[in-house]
This record gives C-alpha cells, structure tokens and sequence, in this order.
C-alpha cells in the first residue's frame, strides 16, 4: 500500500485565503458563467455587452459575498464575445479584488500547453486578468503546467475526475502505476499532482460532485489538496455524498461549485435576490454534512 505524501506549511496565497474562507465555514463557490443571452432582459436593455455582463456579475457578488469560499469566472462565456466580453471579465475580477480582496478568483480556463505557450497563457491568466487561480489539463504532462506551478502565490486546479458523463472515457482507463499498481488514469493524476507538482503547495484538484465514489479513492492519494467540485446543480451531483468523500481530516478541503443554479435562479428583476437564496439553499445543505 502506498504512502500518501502530505503538504506542508502552504506557500501560495490562494491557499491561505481559501484557509480564511473555510474557518468561516463557506464552502459555496458561485461560478460566473454568465451567458449573455441568459442575463435577464431589464439588465441587458439599453447597454451594451461589456456594461451588461458587468452589472449582472456584481449584483451577484453583492449579493452572495459573505457567504461564498471563491467566484469562479468560466472564460468562455466571456471570450466567446470578444473585446467586450474581456473587458466585462477584468472588470469583474478587478472589483471583487477592490471590494472584497478576502474572496479568490479561479478562472476556469483549463489551460494547457507546452514550452513558451504555456508561459504566455500563465501571463495570460494571472497577470491580464488578475485572477488568483486557474484550472488546467494535466495531459502533456508537468512541461504543460510548470509555467503556473512557477507562480507560488497563485493556484494551479488540475483536471483529475471531471463532473462531465463522458468524462471515464480516458480517465477510467487502467495503467499501470509503478507504486499504485494498476489502476485507473485518474488517480495516477492525483499522484502526480501530490507527489511531483505540488513543490510549492498551490496545487488543487478538479474532483466532480458526480462520481463520488471516485471522490473518495482520490482523497486516499490526496488528503490535503483542495477540491474544486463542479456538478452540483444542474449536473445533478449529491451534496451529502459529494462532502462526505470529498471532505478532508479538518472537514474542509471544497470548493463547491454551482453555476447555472444560482446565477440564473430568476430570469427577472429579482435575480441577484434569487442568487443569494440558492446560494443560502446551498450553503445550509453543505453544513448539514460537515
């Protein structure tokens, strides 16, 4: 049997204010996947995309600050509208940083490639947009991650048991691990990732709210890396089996994501009241297993 490998004292800043959040006992991470044609209609009226999106994101973070772990911003919902959607994302991110510094801002970006393109997207993501973590794809291996593992005060997300139903195709595959023997892609990941990348303690892991079975054998390998766990919502994870695996020693360790459930709860003037009860929603049920 192996020997899990655990942290130590943790270096990155993401860390220790994820740390501050957790003692407060907010779990609740709101993503902002803020579709444009979802933003409802009195918001969008009379402006242009930039200022739309802007002011539905804070409505949202007023209304939901004080009881969220992070923000997690999925970059596509912005790049996909180009210079404005950009420019609604760094104003995003530039005003929970103002208002609310104590909060983190994981960019859901998983990020990947190698060589001096994957050290133009770490400027990318931490320095164009100012985020304090970002997710990434662990599959060409540690030349893909270094340039963001290199930046000790940020947090690097790796994609180890994604939320999504097709998600066991490559990563259920059984390899044959050297000291975990044969076992399935996924966890050979989190070893990596405990055992190789996480020399400056920044690393996090990406573990689905959907498969907690899953959840559970990657805590075995990781007890004190954090989880940022999607699936909660829409994708339909179980709260209770979700916190019970993935959990750690302390009864933190989650960043628990929800997206669609709470940004888009009402299509009306209420939206952000709306927001703020499922995030409540949310965050009582997580409790209820701590």
């Amino acid at each position: 049997m192996f020997k899990t490998k655990r942290t130590g004292k943790a270096k990155s800043r993401f860390i220790e204010m994820l740390k501050k959040r957790w003692q407060k006992d907010n779990f609740v991470c709101v993503g902002l996947d803020s579709q444009y044609d979802e933003i409802p209609r009195m918001v969008r009226k009379g402006v242009g995309i930039e200022k739309a999106m802007f002011k539905f994101n804070k409505e949202i973070v007023e209304a939901t600050h004080d009881l969220v772990c992070a923000y997690k911003p999925q970059y596509a919902f912005y790049g996909a509208l180009g210079e404005q959607g950009i420019t609604a994302l760094k104003k995003t991110v530039a005003y929970i940083h103002k208002k609310y510094p104590e909060i983190p801002v994981i960019l859901d970006a998983k990020r990947n490639d190698i060589g001096n393109t994957a050290e133009q997207y770490a400027i990318e993501v931490f320095d164009t947009y100012g985020v304090d973590a970002v997710t990434v794809n662990p599959y060409l291996g540690f030349d893909g991650v270094e340039p963001f593992l290199r930046r000790k005060n940020k947090g690097v997300i790796v994609l180890c048991r994604t939320s999504n139903p097709g998600a066991g195709e490559f990563q259920d595959l059984i390899v044959n691990h050297s000291v975990l023997g044969k076992v399935p892609l996924y966890q050979v990941v989190a070893y990596q990732v405990v055992n190789n990348w996480n020399k400056n303690g920044n690393c996090c892991l990406v573990v689905g709210a959907t498969y907690p079975e899953e959840a559970v054998q990657i805590r075995k390998i990781a007890p004190d890396l954090p989880f940022l766990i999607p699936g909660i919502g829409k994708q339909g994870g179980d709260i209770e089996k979700a916190v019970a695996a993935s959990k750690d020693i302390r009864s933190e360790g989650m960043i628990i994501n929800s997206s669609r459930g709470i940004i888009f709860a009402s299509g009306d003037k209420d939206f952000a009241q709306a927001a703020r009860k499922e995030t409540e929603k949310l965050d009582s049920e997580i409790k209820k297993y701590l």
